[in-house]
């Protein structure tokens, strides 16, 4: 009888488990199929991982590295408190699930732990009450799975299989400014590093400190780059420090090293350079009652280099000429998302193929972050457009530049855009979260904003709200990103239902954001003259954030595919006067005679982003047109201009979204949007709408324009009305040559998609490499 039929009488268990293990140590051979495995000794850690399909990176089939192999946990009292162990162990924070009966397909092996039964705080499934190693009844039909919350511990090794190590773990960590005012400067650049010890912060010797170790911490806060710090400076400090030890001694508010002993916790440290984390760094503790610590020696000190964005009085006011060959797109925050670079002048995508955290770094401090904290694997940042340039990249992580990396080329056959590599860097606190907040909203990702103004004589911070005339999306993009919360859903004009806090004064007005700042003070505003024509609370600016967001953008090929022109009888026009899809000439024309040239074309519009787009109005507001029969749940969808050499307009259009449906979707993506019967409308992720040719209002009315070169450009969602995670790419432009009879399209590409020289040659020589035969 095993213990897993009597487990509600759990003394006999305990008994017969004490039982087990004396009668093993006399009769080894007898019982060798009946005692519990040992617990994990130091020379034979726990390793945890995620496996099995499909699944995403913070989910999957649950297993255990025990005694040298591989082995799953069973489901039989499984709970949510075991999961939140287990995701600690895998370096997130916590469980949001869990799953049962193999949902992520049967492992193999082992099964090593059943019954486990955790309070939820354990520090390791060790301390969790359980059968004991690799005794069970289970087969891998009950193999057990977790779902992790997607933010990760502070000072997680490997993204997926993280050793255990029960003590001397490295976690937080921070660089303790010595000059006071060096504390009210953002970002710190240096100081004395520290690392988490119990309840305080303890200090690292730096005997045979090297640049390779400054490198590494470095990175680990954002910073590209070190420089070599001022050491004498520090030892004049140490001095004086040790002179203090029975008075205070100067300005007790000017130096902090000067208020606290040091408490060393780390020495011998020997990074290569390469590390993404101290903690993975040959390194030695202190035990615990050492008394003669770092003798001769000093706390490490560290100088970094901020890169451009983070200069002191570089506060992305001033927008500096990009010559980078590496960008990231589709990331909610600073230093994250799609990693694209560029090749032959246009922009493209990198193959998630042995993408790993070393070349990730190598991207991030490309661009003038710090070492990377992760490295995503499966179009985890949305899906790109256009080519995918490299494939297998593998760097050493000493490279300047990824384009220094071995990498392979890639076929067609190599790579899809699923495959789209994205990482997310370290970046320096600015405090910026600081000094804004959200209140009254229902939860943590909405609410009216307010802006702290300063602090009174007792210490109170005094809070102001924001006029909400000329709030919108791209202000609610700036606001969402400074507090952490993601992209921006909505940016709301009233509050009124938002009405809880006793902030009543407007103290900023007129905010303009182009969508890219990284705070609201980088905005555009009236200043201290606040012109607000509603200054009720009702009127104050709100927000509410998403932590995804879709992502328009247009199949620029098939438009330069499907383009031609039609002469339409005016007759067959009546429905589309009545919409406004005709030039104002149009009017004067002698009806039901003559005609009208169009510019005819197909616009397949894919949603690449991480949510569904959705028109922002719902059913109950959708304005129904007689003339066409159908609803209109957006009144401007898309933009279509024909633009002169100078840019001015020559002829335009507009499209109305009277139909957004799911028309095809990528293999295995289910259509989830209809329009017939008064469907729902949307366009779901990785799916794409289709508005042919042949339908009204596909075109431009060009009958008053003369031959000549343009620019034909289309803008999808040109008002922000609905949010999306990225704007830049909702333009598509051609090269347009008209003789009179016949047009011809060139060039067609979506508005970043090639370099700014490429960019710069396109607008300079429209229609130049067009051949009239």
């Amino acid at each position: 009888m095993g213990c897993k039929s009597v487990m509600k009488t759990g003394f006999l268990c305990r008994q017969w488990g004490v039982l087990v293990v004396l009668l093993s140590l006399w009769l080894p051979q007898s019982f060798s199929q009946q005692t519990t495995s040992p617990p994990p000794q130091q020379k034979n850690k726990l390793k945890f991982r995620l496996a099995g399909y499909p699944r995403k990176h913070n989910e999957g089939r649950i297993e255990v590295f025990y005694n040298e192999e591989w082995g799953t946990i069973c489901d039989d009292d499984f709970s949510t408190e075991n999961a939140h162990v287990l995701c600690r162990h895998l370096g997130f924070i916590s469980a949001t699930g869990w799953t049962h009966s193999a949902k992520y397909g049967k492992g193999t092996g082992k099964i090593w732990l059943d019954n486990v039964q955790c309070r939820g705080s354990e520090k390791s499934i060790t301390d969790c009450k359980s059968q004991g190693w690799g005794n069970s009844d289970c087969t891998h039909d009950e193999d057990a799975g977790v779902v992790c919350k997607d933010e990760r511990l502070p000072g997680f090794v490997e993204s997926n299989v993280i050793e255990q190590v029960e003590e001397n773990r490295v976690e937080e960590m921070r660089l303790r400014p010595v000059v006071s005012s060096a504390k009210k400067r953002m970002p710190i650049t240096e100081g004395i590093v520290e690392v988490k010890y119990k309840d305080s912060w303890a200090q690292i010797c730096d005997d045979g400190w090297t640049p390779k170790n400054s490198h590494v911490i470095c990175g680990m806060f954002g910073f590209p780059q070190e420089r070599k710090a001022n050491k004498n400076f520090y030892k004049r400090i140490k001095k004086r420090a040790a002179k203090a030890k029975a008075k205070i001694i100067g300005s007790v508010n000017r130096l902090f090293a000067e208020r606290q002993q040091n408490i060393y916790r780390l020495h011998s440290v020997a990074c290569t350079g390469n590390e993404v984390h101290l903690a993975v760094c040959p390194l030695q503790f202190y035990e615990a009652n050492a008394t003669r610590a770092c003798e001769g020696g000093m706390p490490a000190v560290v100088s970094c280099v901020p890169g451009p964005q983070f200069s002191l009085g570089n506060g992305q006011k001033k927008k500096t000429k990009s010559t980078f060959r590496v960008r990231l797109k589709g990331g909610a925050k600073i230093g994250e998302g799609r990693v694209e670079v560029l090749k032959d002048n246009e922009w493209g995508t990198v193959c998630d193929d042995r993408w790993n955290l070393l070349s990730a770094s190598v991207v991030c401090r490309e661009l003038g972050f710090g070492s990377a904290k992760e490295a995503l694997t499966g179009a985890r940042m949305g899906q790109g457009m256009g080519p995918v340039h490299m494939n297998e990249v593998q760097c050493s992580g000493q490279e300047k530049s990824i384009w220094n990396c071995p990498y392979k080329n890639v076929t067609s056959e190599d790579c899809q855009h699923v495959e789209d590599a994205s990482v997310k860097c370290n970046t320096p606190y600015m405090g910026y979260k600081n000094s804004i907040r959200l209140s009254g909203g229902r939860s943590r990702n909405e609410g009216r904003m307010e802006v702290m103004t300063g602090v009174d004589g007792n210490g109170i911070e005094q809070w102001g709200l924001i006029c909400g005339e000329g709030w919108g999306t791209k202000e609610a993009m700036v606001v969402c990103r400074q507090l952490g919360l993601g992209f921006a859903n909505q940016g709301l004009q009233e509050t009124w239902y938002w009405d809880g806090s006793n902030v009543t004064e407007m103290v900023m007005s007129g905010v303009k954001c182009t969508g890219n700042e990284m705070s609201l003070s980088y905005c555009q505003h009236h200043g201290s003259n606040i012109n607000c024509k509603k200054t009720g609370t009702r009127f104050a600016a709100g927000v509410i954030c998403s932590e995804t967001a879709s992502d328009l953008i247009l199949n620029a090929p098939l438009v330069q595919q499907t383009v031609y022109i039609e002469d339409r009888p005016l007759h067959m026009l009546y429905c589309a006067a009545e919409e406004n899809c005709l030039s104002s000439s149009a009017a004067k024309a002698n009806w039901p005679y003559g005609h009208r040239r169009l510019l005819r074309f197909s616009s397949q519009i894919h949603n690449i982003g991480r949510a569904d787009f959705r028109p922002k109005a719902g059913r109950h507001s959708w304005l129904w047109h007689e003339c066409h029969g159908h609803y209109h749940s957006m009144d401007i969808f898309t933009h279509y201009d024909i633009l002169t050499l100078n840019g001015s307009k020559v002829a335009e259009g507009h499209k109305a979204s009277f139909c957004l449906e799911d028309v095809e979707c990528q293999e295995g993506i289910a259509k989830r949007y209809e329009c017939a019967n008064f469907g729902e409308q949307g366009i779901t992720v990785g799916c794409w709408d289709l508005y042919r040719h042949d339908i009204d209002c596909q075109w431009i009315d060009i009958t008053d324009i003369k031959p000549g070169n343009y620019i034909f450009q289309v803008v999808i969602n040109p008002n922000f009305e609905v949010a999306e995670s990225d704007f830049t790419n909702n333009a598509m432009k051609c090269n347009c040559k008209y003789d009179g009879h016949r047009i011809w399209f060139h060039n067609c590409h979506i508005g970043d998609a090639f370099s700014e020289e490429a960019e710069k040659r396109f607008e300079q020589y429209p229609g130049q490499n067009n051949k009239i035969s």
